[in-house]
């Protein structure tokens, strides 16, 4: 795991001095790789590549980046892992290819050479975000995983364009002009966090999941982010992958599947053990994090480290269950408690570890964890991506359940919608209280998804169904921009279908997998994810959904395979998710930090976010009328955000025309 920066200029104005800044942008990402760093130039092909190293597979000299192919045409800056590059190898060897060292950077510049660049790519499995650059063709090759596991950022820049697995080593490159663009203020107003389609800065775009640009020296004379974007070429696409799965959805046994199903969690595992560094797992005694723990356990002769984050408050305390888990695998097990203290401490490095407004409060404790896990490993293997495999989220269960709604007219949704908010939520749950209902119906008819399904009953589109589940709020001037943008939503056959798609092209990599990286990264640990292997996720696209989603619990197929490891009693629970006390946070002991920030003149002044709607949100949650959290979240990190770049940018440029007045208003 590494962090990767390079320049490329046109060779016709490339200078030295501004190729030579390539050490100034590695030098940002030390954090992402504490081991070593490297730098290499070509002036004459305007281009500059960087690496900072953090130390996995081959600790020795062999390992070390930019690295050169063989023959000396490849230079590649790299940031990931491969973990079937023993696999490549010997087949690479059978060709008489010698190796220098035991790296999985090293083999993947030899399948380059043997297969050429984009057709090599399906070969690898893993998490990746590289450059590689062809000396003889002068091209600049940028790729990404297709997951998005890695952060791979593009900037347009005076003469040429810079890229790097963080903002913050693009924001160090002399010539990039800084100018906040209000659609992504608004995106995190409303879902919290920026879509990958979209980023902060004007003029950067991430490069997409999946996919590939091949730059040369005529398209950076260009010099046009449009004309970049559109060169973006997909050699893996999860629409493709979820269409083609549901059209041949498996027809085995159930018993079958869960063996299969078994078997392939337990290779995808085993390939992420291979380090030579110690390694971990992150685990909260939920489904997923303990079904990588059993795999982990089983197939190690000596106890898995394990760790785990808990709070003072009992209601969001979850460690007392990864304990026993731990217990039961006779694992070595570390657990650390947040309290409000602690989280106060972490808030003021936020904005510097994630470089963009973010505002997923659970960013609080990841970032707790991964500090703690990195005073005992270098890796740690986590249990992200179950819940979009598996239909782990409630909305999964409620579509799966109330699907048939949106089938019906819209005249006739609309009718509903309008009789749910003839009454309030709480009359509506008391009714629906009285009726015979099984357990599992009752627990999605209460008030806040009642709340939710009275907003979504009158949608008009998948879309905006999407949209208005992920939404903070129900503001007009933000509903235009939607989570996916530039990627051909699928033709699957059920709601749940749908909605678990676009938790997995938009919520996993513009949030959690953001969170995750940024978190880990900046502890220097590595953290990897069985559950988002390419053959697991295609697997979870041929699962018909009621494998996934049945009798009102999400994620059935996987937790029949994880009783196979475990008791039914120490993870049959309710739902928990990594959630954090933020609310009473803001209404004690984070008051007055709060307080500050949410100051209305400041806010006005900036002109980003309307000061009234904040204020009354503010009031509601302090009198206890509402619980505005989430909201609050939203405006305290955009504002933390501001406040930090305005200490390297004292005068922070706002793209005009205003795009859109942000708006946080009620849900009532």
């Amino acid at each position: 795991m590494c962090g990767i920066a390079g320049i490329f200029l046109h060779p016709e104005k490339s200078d030295p001095r501004k190729l030579a800044t390539i050490a100034q942008l590695t030098a940002t990402l030390q954090h992402r790789g504490p081991d070593a760093s490297g730098t290499w130039i070509d002036v004459e092909g305007g281009i500059a590549l960087g690496h900072r190293r953090l130390s996995i597979v081959d600790l020795s000299e062999a390992g070390k980046q930019p690295m050169l192919s063989r023959d000396k045409n490849l230079v590649m800056s790299f940031n990931g892992e491969v973990y079937n590059f023993a696999e490549l190898r010997r087949t690479l060897e059978k060709s008489h290819h010698r190796f220098r060292g035991h790296s999985d950077s090293e083999v993947m510049l030899a399948t380059f050479e043997s297969f050429g660049i984009e057709a090599s790519l399906p070969q690898f499995s893993g998490m990746f975000a590289l450059g590689v650059w062809d000396r003889r063709a002068r091209t600049l090759h940028l790729m990404r995983d297709r997951m998005g596991k890695k952060p791979l950022y593009i900037a347009i820049v005076p003469d040429g364009i810079v890229f790097a697995s963080e903002l913050k080593a693009i924001r160090a490159y002399p010539g990039f002009e800084p100018r906040i663009d209000r659609n992504a203020i608004a995106m995190v107003l409303q879902y919290g966090f920026i879509p990958d389609h979209s980023c902060i800065w004007e003029g950067v775009f991430k490069l997409p999941p999946g996919s590939i640009l091949s730059i040369t020296a005529d398209d950076v004379a260009t010099g046009s982010l449009p004309h970049l974007r559109r060169q973006v070429r997909r050699w893996w696409q999860l629409a493709a992958t979820a269409e083609a799965g549901q059209r041949n959805l498996l027809t085995e046994n159930p018993a079958d599947l869960e063996t299969e199903l078994d078997q392939l969690l337990r290779d995808a595992v085993q390939q992420r053990m291979k380090a030579d560094v110690p390694f971990g797992v992150f685990l909260s005694g939920g489904i997923d994090s303990s079904m990588i723990a059993a795999l982990m356990q089983a197939q190690s002769q000596q106890p898995i480290r394990s760790f785990t984050i808990g709070f003072a408050e009992s209601s969001y305390d979850e460690a007392h269950h990864a304990a026993m888990v731990a217990r039961h695998f006779g694992m070595e097990h570390t657990e650390f408690r947040v309290t409000p203290d602690e989280a106060l401490a972490v808030i003021p490095d936020i904005p510097q570890v994630w470089d963009e407004p973010f505002a997923d409060e659970s960013q609080i404790p990841t970032l707790l964890l991964s500090r703690l896990a990195r005073q005992h490993v270098t890796v740690a293997l986590s249990g992200d991506g179950g819940d979009e495999c598996f239909g782990g989220y409630s909305r999964h269960i409620a579509m799966a359940r109330l699907g048939l709604l949106f089938k019906m007219p819209a005249r006739l949704r609309h009718m509903m919608a309008s009789a749910f908010h003839m009454r309030s939520p709480e009359a509506w749950e008391k009714w629906f209280g009285s009726l015979p209902l099984s357990e599992d119906m009752r627990a999605l008819l209460i008030k806040d998804n009642l709340d939710k399904l009275a907003r979504v009953l009158n949608v008009t589109n998948d879309g905006e169904l999407y949209h208005r589940l992920m939404s903070f709020s129900r503001g007009s001037q933000t509903a235009s921009f939607g989570l996916l943008e530039h990627e051909d939503i699928p033709d699957l056959s059920d709601a749940a279908s749908h909605i678990m798609y676009c938790d997995m092209a938009s919520y996993l990599v513009g949030d959690i997998l953001v969170k995750l990286d940024r978190a880990t990264m900046a502890a220097s640990l590595e953290a990897r994810s069985p559950f988002l292997d390419h053959r697991v996720v295609e697997f979870a696209w041929r699962l018909p959904t009621a494998l996934k989603v049945r009798n009102g619990q999400g994620k059935w197929i996987l937790r029949q395979v994880l009783r196979r490891y475990l008791p039914e009693y120490l993870f049959e629970r309710p739902k928990q998710g990594f959630n954090v006390p933020i609310g009473f946070w803001l209404r004690g002991p984070l008051r007055e930090w709060a307080q500050g920030l949410l100051d209305m003149r400041r806010i006005r002044d900036d002109g980003l976010i309307d000061s009234r709607s904040v204020q009354a949100c503010w009031q509601e949650h302090l009198t206890g009328q509402r619980d505005r959290s989430r909201y609050l979240w939203s405006v305290l990190m955009v504002q933390s955000w501001l406040d930090a770049n305005r200490h390297t940018s004292p005068s922070l440029p706002v793209l005009d025309p205003p795009a859109v007045k942000c708006h946080v208003e009620a849900e009532s």
